[in-house]
């Protein structure tokens, strides 16, 4: 299956690799069955999101808290996209600066019919830490991002639901809901804007356990890569209840590098910086 970092995060993660070629015009169900229309569309979205094999991508984080003050950390970040019927995408995201963090890698495995399964590796401690289920909603490395976020937002991962179509920005966006469908989420439902047009992801409403708004992901400055592979140049999470937020910038996209599975295995973590 496929998913990136801007779908998530997505995203989940990543949200967060998408990319389109000459599609036909896209026949979508009728208004009167949103969940249809719903579905429809995410699936247009991820059939423009196959075949660039694995990628690798520097990342700046910036970190804003509530007064202002700001705090920046670079890192790396490779995917592996797999197609077996119920698997996710691999990817992997080591820190490599400041030298607090410098070292710390999150490791992963994406699925659609079971929990992923994600490990954290903790330089001061040499330890692989399994992130559990009920630990998923947690932030990640005191970003506004969760852990969740960072993993492949694969289409089985979730319920639909299409809500509208409005202006987002100075574009058209199918507005949907998506109700997450895996154990341990932090949130209960999540509102996409997708481009009508690109059918790329523009920005996602997180809403937490007491369907408050939480955050907001807003995805911006996509570029065209080996003639139908877009990416996003930022993600910018902003968290409503506390007033921070945390901005990715992508550096040095690169594709179909050789990455294989033993690249992202488990054991690899403690060489991965």
């Amino acid at each position: 299956m496929t998913g990136s970092f801007a779908k998530l995060l997505a995203a989940t993660a990543a949200t967060w690799a998408l990319c389109t070629t000459a599609f036909a015009d896209v026949t979508l169900p009728p208004e009167s069955d949103p969940a249809a229309r719903g579905l429809a569309i995410v699936e247009e979205m991820d059939a423009r999101d196959r075949g660039w094999g694995d990628a690798y991508a520097d990342l700046k984080m910036v970190l804003t808290n509530a007064a202002g003050a700001i705090s920046e950390r670079q890192l790396r970040f490779t995917m592996l996209e797999r197609t077996g019927e119920n698997e996710g995408d691999l990817s992997l995201m080591v820190f490599d600066r400041p030298l607090d963090v410098a070292g710390t890698a999150l490791l992963t495995h994406a699925y659609v019919g079971k929990p992923d399964d994600q490990w954290l590796y903790l330089p001061a401690v040499k330890r692989v830490k399994r992130i559990s289920s009920a630990n998923k909603s947690g932030p990640f490395v005191g970003s506004e991002f969760a852990f969740e976020d960072l993993a492949a937002q694969e289409i089985g991962k979730f319920t639909y639901s299409w809500l509208r179509d409005e202006p987002c920005g100075d574009r058209e966006c199918h507005v949907v809901e998506r109700v997450p469908a895996y154990e341990g989420s932090g949130y209960t439902r999540q509102i996409v804007w997708i481009d009508t047009s690109d059918y790329l992801l523009r920005k996602i409403d997180y809403y937490d356990r007491k369907s408050s708004l939480l955050k907001t992901l807003t995805i911006s400055g996509y570029e065209n890569y080996l003639e139908g592979i877009w990416r996003p140049r930022e993600l910018e999470m902003s968290n409503h209840e506390n007033g921070k937020k945390t901005q990715l910038i992508w550096q040095d996209y690169r594709f179909r590098t050789g990455l294989t599975e033993n690249d992202f295995a488990p054991a690899s973590l403690e060489r991965a910086r």
